[in-house]
């Protein structure tokens, strides 16, 4: 059995639902005769920011590097002829007075550089991007994950490294990373089922369709998990019902949960009902696989707009909000702020799953599409089942197809990372490639200010290039407009979207909550924005929630140059907000409210 736990983004309790759902498995199988004993086998798949063994707090025996291979530039050999830089579908290299220069972050180690020196002058070399730890066997419940270096894009080469350890004759859960980028679909594909993670909120139900797209593009049969549940739901039960999937389980809300997971507790050995729950859920498993439900779109408005206002400023200043990982309210706070901040321009660069709309309001003015790459295609009449494409892809995308004889091969559109290799390696031209449209940008009005965003299609790779694509639409904009500032708001993790939304920005604001994943995840995000050279500051959401992890959070700000300039509390007005579709400025006074409007003021002292 392979279970994945995932969900649209994170923050909704994958992680926890995850942990507590294999320590429960693992207490019940000890209390069975050693002969039916299955073992439990716990994989953490988000290796950007993963956060299982903060809970699970493991003894490791072992751990091992994820290499890739990557261009090396011999000088001696080069003739700076620039068709490496040329072929480079990541734009990762540059030819500048005769010097080949690599970008490491950008560079997806396809290997098409070095197919195409015509002089031999990039040869490919290991490079280390990630580890893997695990503990030692045999136990009742194995663990391992994988953690990807902080400036690497390669996620999917990581998970797949963790996925060496399932085991068919074990229980499996795997932890997946949140959104539906190329890291889950390596985590979700080959699972037995799939369980989405949500909550009863338009945010939970905005990305619980992006990770439902996701689950059943694979053909994974799917059930949903409700966190935070009022017992109703019933935002989420009518989505289930009209998309045909079930509801597998419900967890209700208890702010004692959350307090019990700030201090990095195993919930079910402080509440027995809990145990019961899941191991219910486990023992009474429901999903089911119908067709892809259609997406949400956004449509261009009907009539002439207004133009937008045109303000004093000669030149702007870049503020993007992030966070380690969804859930710690980076969205909420950054839509408050754009109430409170005067001439700017918004950018919602969370483009695999973005939901700043649902508290703006966009009106889309500009839809344009998206061109993240190309997709290669095998022509089976030509192809002569001589295996040099797949051996040269270095993404196992190119599979052999089984039934046929002759052999011939075919390309997994949802695995293709579009690198553009495989048709300069079929010697008889059989594969063919063309543009790939992985989504759409819109530039919109809203009554804030104008606003570029943009939504990534699933599973599609490219999603650091489309989030450069809105910051430098919002930037020319911010120009032409000659406003003040450009509020972004950032996605989660430390991968390629993060690193294209803080490199170049003058000020990063971290959201994080005081809970040992929260601090773990902003410690990592830190780091990264100093790896960019940017300067950073914290908010802490729910800052009275544990008194002694918040103090943790602003000890490790000081160590990196940083300070607090915002604690806002643990405060119900906040989900009631955003049930309402509004933010926390336009729902009225309150608690979080007048926090919020001290950060705006302390971000507008920063910048001035």
């Amino acid at each position: 059995m392979i279970i994945t736990i995932a969900s649209g983004k994170g923050g909704t309790g994958k992680t926890t639902f995850a942990v507590n759902l294999a320590f429960a498995l693992a207490d019940r199988e000890k209390q069975l005769p050693e002969s039916q004993r299955k073992q439990i086998r716990l994989l953490d798949c988000d290796v950007e920011e993963p956060n299982d063994h903060l809970f699970v707090r493991p003894d490791f025996t072992d751990e091992h590097p994820v290499t890739v291979l990557k261009p090396v530039w011999d000088s001696t050999k080069c003739t700076a002829c620039g068709i490496c830089a040329e072929k480079c579908n990541y734009k990762a290299m540059a030819v500048i007075k005769g010097k080949v220069l690599i970008f490491p972050e950008l560079c997806h180690s396809c290997g098409v550089c070095t197919y195409v020196c015509p002089e031999g002058a990039l040869a490919e070399r290991e490079t280390v991007i990630g580890t893997i730890r695990n503990t030692p066997e045999p136990k009742s419940l194995f663990f391992a994950f994988g953690l990807l270096n902080i400036g690497e894009a390669l996620a999917p080469n990581v998970v797949r490294g963790v996925k060496r350890y399932l085991d068919p004759e074990a229980i499996n859960i795997i932890d997946a990373s949140p959104g539906t980028a190329c890291p889950v679909v390596e985590a979700v594909d080959g699972a037995d089922i799939c369980l989405l993670v949500t909550e009863p909120t338009p945010f939970g139900l905005n990305d619980l369709k992006l990770a439902v797209g996701l689950s059943l593009k694979l053909n994974v049969p799917t059930g949903i998990i409700v966190n935070r549940s009022d017992g109703e739901d019933r935002i989420i039960a009518d989505y289930a019902e009209a998309v045909g999937l079930p509801i597998t389980g419900r967890i209700p809300f208890r702010r004692e949960y959350a307090e019990a997971y700030s201090e990095g507790k195993i919930l079910i050995e402080s509440f027995p009902e809990l145990r019961g729950n899941l191991l219910n859920i486990y023992d009474n498993l429901v999903a089911a696989a119908p067709p892809e439900p259609a997406m949400d779109v956004f449509e261009l408005a009907e009539g002439e707009p207004d133009p937008f206002t045109v303000g004093p400023a000669q030149n702007y200043k870049e503020i993007t909000v992030i966070s380690g990982k969804g859930g710690t309210g980076k969205t909420t706070v950054l839509a408050s702020l754009a109430c409170l901040a005067r001439n700017k321009v918004l950018v919602d660069n969370d483009v695999d799953a973005a939901d700043l709309h649902l508290l703006l309001a966009p009106s889309v003015r500009e839809r344009h599409d998206f061109i993240g790459g190309i997709k290669a295609r095998i022509d089976p009449a030509k192809c002569i089942g001589c295996g040099e494409c797949a051996e040269a892809c270095h993404f196992n995308a190119i599979r052999e197809n089984s039934s046929t004889s002759p052999p011939s091969y075919r390309i997994e559109p949802l695995i293709c990372e579009g690198c553009g290799l495989c048709p300069l390696v079929c010697s008889v031209g059989a594969i063919d490639s063309g543009k790939n449209v992985t989504g759409r940008w819109f530039v919109s009005g809203t009554q804030y200010g104008p606003m570029v965003h943009a939504r990534l299609g699933i599973a599609e790779e490219n999603s650091g290039k489309l989030v450069a694509q809105v910051r430098n639409r919002a930037a020319r904009l911010a120009d032409e407009l000659k406003q003040e500032k450009i509020l972004g708001d950032g996605p989660p993790g430390t991968g390629c979207p993060v690193i294209a939304s803080v490199s170049g920005t003058d000020l990063v604001v971290i959201v994080t909550e005081p809970t040992v994943s929260g601090v773990h995840d902003m410690e990592r995000v830190m780091k990264l924005a100093a790896h960019f050279g940017v300067p950073g500051v914290v908010i802490i959401n729910k800052a009275d929630l544990n008194a002694q992890q918040a103090r943790r959070i602003e000890e490790i700000a000081q160590m990196h140059d940083s300070r607090v300039i915002g604690r806002i509390p643990f405060d119900r007005v906040v989900n009631d907000a955003l049930m309402m579709g509004k933010t926390v400025i336009e729902y009225g006074k309150s608690d979080a409210e007048q926090a919020i409007r001290t950060v705006w003021d302390n971000i507008e002292a920063l910048l001035s």
